[in-house]
């Protein structure tokens, strides 16, 4: 973003209430900052005046014959933009899909418009490689059929998704979703009609992908968007059964703690809704919330299952609201499990390289004999 270079860091401050790549440097080098704070919580923000927002910045649908744009493929906090700033401005564009649920914003409430004809700037889904594969092998295991599944984008979500399709009455609550989930739309395996909440409606908050995902959710009454304080409302996703939420981390330690928004002090991305569904799946009945991520990293020189995280590094996800841990290696559930035997489950899907140097680790903090 041109106004987080540091020749503008007398005109603008950039305030991130998630940080992607664009911003990691200016976050880190102090000329931007960053909030803290779980996706469902964003829209409270807004709509409360605690964020007052002087104005909107919108990417809509042409409107209907009724005088409607539509958010498209993003609503999660936009719709509460769109409510709560006194000035919206957007870009109209014919290219944008027109999307069922909660997305509709009047064309007669936007103040200034640039009409587009654009194609939607898009994602192209990753090539996965044997460590993705064998991660997406185990997360599938623990998939049974009619669960309610939440998955993000990448190589591993779409590995996960690829070996799905031998499950029936699959169901989806999710706050985003890209290529694969459309795959297992059309192939029938996805149907939502054992939901609880949205039946036979898949519900999101946004998408991303290829030209393939917003060509799916255009029009398309079997997808409905709603705003994140919806889609990622805890009380609401106990209520579906099954619940199937898989989320990465950068680093696991031996207790239990997950980081997954720094690499130490240093701001990587966001809270974002994982503990949304983390704690959603752990309270839904037979729900199963999984952490996901390769056991190393640096090809293969630094370990990501550590002793201890690093100086400085958040935990999103809490040693006490951890279930499932997976990596490359296999995957393990250490919910109502002792420190001792928490470590001896993540040691066990650890790189071989470092388990040595993990078992080490634990006997020095807990005394414990970790058979070295």
């Amino acid at each position: 973003m041109a106004f987080a270079e540091p020749e503008h860091r007398d005109a603008f401050r950039s305030v991130s209430l998630f940080t992607g790549p664009a911003f990691r440097t200016p976050v880190n080098e102090g000329r931007a900052d960053y909030v803290p704070i779980f996706l469902s919580d964003i829209p409270s923000l807004f709509l409360s005046g605690r964020i007052q927002l002087d104005a909107a910045l919108l990417q809509v649908s042409p409107p209907d014959r009724h005088g409607y744009c539509t958010l498209g493929t993003s609503v999660d906090a936009a719709l509460a933009a769109a409510q709560s700033a006194p000035l919206l401005i957007a870009e109209v564009n014919a290219q944008m899909p027109r999307t069922h649920g909660n997305t509709l914003v009047p064309f007669a409430r936007l103040n200034h418009t640039i009409t587009t004809d654009r194609p939607w700037p898009g994602h192209p889904p990753r090539p996965s490689g044997p460590v993705e594969d064998a991660i997406g092998a185990h997360v599938a295991a623990l998939v049974p059929d009619g669960a309610t599944l939440q998955l993000g984008i990448g190589a591993i979500p779409d590995a996960v998704l690829r070996r799905l399709t031998d499950k029936h009455d699959l169901r989806v609550h999710t706050e985003m979703f890209s290529d694969g989930m459309v795959d297992l739309s059309r192939a029938g395996n996805v149907t939502n009609a054992r939901k609880q909440v949205h039946r036979g409606r898949t519900a999101t908050s946004f998408v991303n992908g290829s030209q393939r995902v917003f060509d799916f959710v255009n029009d398309n009454p079997f997808v409905e968007f709603h705003p994140c304080d919806r889609t990622n409302d805890t009380a609401l996703i106990r209520n579906n059964d099954s619940v199937v939420a898989n989320n990465s981390a950068l680093e696991v330690d031996l207790s239990g703690q997950v980081c997954a928004d720094s690499i130490g002090f240093s701001i990587y991305s966001g809270i974002g809704g994982q503990m949304d569904f983390m704690r959603g799946a752990a309270l839904s009945r037979d729900g199963r919330p999984i952490i996901v991520l390769p056991s190393t990293a640096a090809r293969g020189t630094v370990s990501r299952l550590v002793a201890s995280l690093k100086p400085g590094a958040g935990v999103v996800t809490t040693r006490g609201h951890v279930h499932w841990i997976a990596t490359e290696y296999g995957a393990v559930n250490r919910f109502g499990r002792s420190l001792r035997e928490r470590a001896a489950a993540l040691i066990s899907i650890a790189h071989p390289d470092h388990r040595a140097d993990l078992r080490r680790a634990m006997t020095d903090i807990r005394h414990f004999d970790m058979g070295l």
